[in-house]
């Protein structure tokens, strides 16, 4: 799952930056306004953080024009405790959640991973295909009831599948929301995951749709 972060305050920035990349997401951050709109413009992203104080474009203009643009990642607005009227602004011109200054990052992160499992249709934190089950909240990916163990990128990868599973998933589609955005995007880095992840769970869960992508499918093959 990829995420942006527009907050102006470098170290609260930096923090969101590590707490969501430790937390299993790929994080593009922005320090102002301008760029914040630029990249939610240009980019796809699975939620967005966003602080409504902003240098060059306040963060309530940047969100209403990405609604105007039709622009519908979730967006999660930071404001200051006492700016109760930031809150009710930023829910009017879009916003899916508020987080008030200053906050827990378990809080936080407990909204992210809410609208995640909202936007592709899921109500529970586990997401469970067929023997698969995986946690969203521990990031623990078991097999019948025993531990897989994954790398970052691995897990980045299953999750994004389960969350869609059984969809043709495309590998444009994989590498935009799984990578930030200077990942090298010509490489078959999805391949070689995709292969790795075979070795790990019953390799015909992932389903090869020739020309079109990928499919995590609940049903396994008897060979």
């Amino acid at each position: 799952m990829r995420v942006l972060v527009v907050e102006d305050d470098r170290d609260l920035n930096r923090q969101l930056v590590s707490a969501l990349t430790d937390a299993g997401y790929a994080v593009d951050s922005a320090f102002d306004g301008e760029e914040g709109y630029f990249l939610g413009e240009t980019e796809p992203y699975d939620v967005v953080i966003l602080d409504t104080g902003l240098p060059k474009m306040d963060g309530i203009s940047v969100l209403e024009q990405w609604r105007r643009a039709e622009r519908k990642m979730p967006v999660i607005i930071l404001t200051a405790r006492d700016r109760w009227s930031d809150k009710v602004t930023g829910m009017d011109a879009g916003a899916d959640d508020y987080v008030a200054k200053p906050f827990h990052m378990e809080e936080l992160l407990a909204r992210i991973r809410a609208q995640v499992r909202r936007a592709s249709g899921h109500a529970k934190s586990d997401l469970e295909c067929g023997p698969l089950r995986l946690d969203t909240k521990t990031a623990r990916v078991t097999l019948n009831g025993q531990p897989v163990k994954l790398t970052s990128h691995e897990y980045r990868l299953l999750a994004y599948l389960m969350h869609h599973n059984e969809r043709v998933v495309s590998r444009t589609e994989l590498v935009e929301h799984l990578y930030e955005q200077d990942f090298d995007r010509d490489s078959n880095t999805i391949e070689v995951f995709i292969g790795r992840l075979r070795k790990k769970i019953p390799p015909d869960m992932i389903k090869t749709i020739r020309g079109l992508g990928y499919r995590l499918s609940r049903e396994v093959d008897d060979n």
